[in-house]
This record gives C-alpha cells, structure tokens and sequence, in this order.
C-alpha cells in the first residue's frame, strides 16, 4: 500500500529542569526513546520551550 502524506523531523530545545517531569519510553525499536508529554500538558511544555523549532528532515 503507498504512503500518502508528509512527515517531519524537528529538533527543538526544552528547559532541562522542566523535562524532568516526564518520563522516557521506548517507542518501536530499541535504540527509539521518547519523551512522554501528556496532549493536556503541550500548552505548558510549548511554553518551556528555548528557542527556534527546527525542520532537520522531511519525508514524503
């Protein structure tokens, strides 16, 4: 089946002492770990973030 869509990969920075909140899972494979933000908590992480979001690959 083809894959219809765009995907990104951003990199962005996030102040330390806030991350701590929040735990590290693995996502898929081994070596994929992600932070865990709850979709109720993005307003106040967003608000923590430092900086510019940038794009560093896209897929389509």
């Amino acid at each position: 089946m083809p894959h219809h869509g765009v995907g990104y990969v951003t990199r962005f920075r996030v102040e330390s002492e806030f991350l701590r909140r929040y735990p590290v899972r693995q996502a898929g494979g081994r070596t994929i770990l992600e932070l865990w933000v709850p979709a109720g908590e993005l307003d106040e992480f967003n608000a923590h973030m430092v900086g510019p979001i940038e794009v560093v690959h896209e897929f389509r």
